[in-house]
């Protein structure tokens, strides 16, 4: 493998998300407290965009309107106009927001909390908190992907070592699989039926069942596994 180019960006890079068709890259960097935006066919910044404190979690929506960027510090998360490039709302969510996530419809948002212990869903219309997903008092929620049917949201707990079910439909934990040490960011197969969680402490991976949801194996890893992501 090789470096084949460089993208700019601002100071401590955290988070990134890319556009449904490819060109634009949105990169959240902490210590700058911006979010940059990157045209990927060119090569260039086209802005910098001051988001929320300590900026950490990205995600572009499906329909290629919106992107969202957690503030970890001002607990808000910063939505984005795509065609105009500018910030034009500051959300309030629970302690220390971490991960974000847009819901196959793009009719929601949910955004991991991670000292607040919960997942708050955003309704994308009115830009507003509809609901809110206590969790264990143990958990301390990071990672979050979505089922391929959108019908369940898994979100890797942190020091709660495990990861969360949640029925979307209801807001509802129904599950809690436990697995390593501090599992943070998570990756799921492209045919949805394996997920995968990175576990920072004990130094693994865990994979699980989507359908028994239970763990099958554990992968040896280097030091402090904290991100994954699964090839296409």
């Amino acid at each position: 493998m090789a470096v084949i180019t460089r993208l700019p960006s601002g100071t401590d890079t955290e988070g990134l998300a890319i556009s449904p068709d490819g060109k634009r890259l949105y990169i959240s960097n902490e210590d700058a407290g911006t979010t940059s935006i990157v045209d990927t066919i060119r090569v260039r910044a086209l802005a910098a965009l001051v988001v929320g404190t300590e900026p950490e979690g990205v995600a572009a929506s499906h329909n290629g309107k919106w992107a969202y960027v957690t503030g970890e510090t001002s607990n808000t998360v910063s939505v984005i106009d795509a065609r105009s490039n500018r910030v034009v709302n500051n959300i309030f969510v629970d302690a220390r927001p971490r991960g974000a996530l847009f819901s196959r419809d793009d009719n929601r948002a949910y955004i991991t909390c991670e000292v607040g212990g919960s997942v708050d869903v955003l309704d994308t219309k009115t830009q507003r908190v509809i609901a809110h997903i206590k969790l264990r008092p143990v958990d301390h929620p990071v990672g979050i992907v979505l089922s391929l049917d959108g019908k369940r949201l898994y979100v890797g707990t942190g020091r709660g070592n495990a990861v969360a079910v949640i029925d979307t439909a209801t807001n509802r934990v129904l599950q809690t699989i436990a697995v390593g040490q501090r599992p943070w960011w998570l990756g799921l197969t492209p045919d949805g039926r394996k997920l995968y969680t990175a576990n920072g402490l004990s130094n693994d991976v865990s994979v699980i069942d989507t359908v028994s949801n239970r763990v099958t194996t554990t992968i040896k890893a280097g030091d402090g596994p904290w991100g994954i992501v699964v090839r296409p």
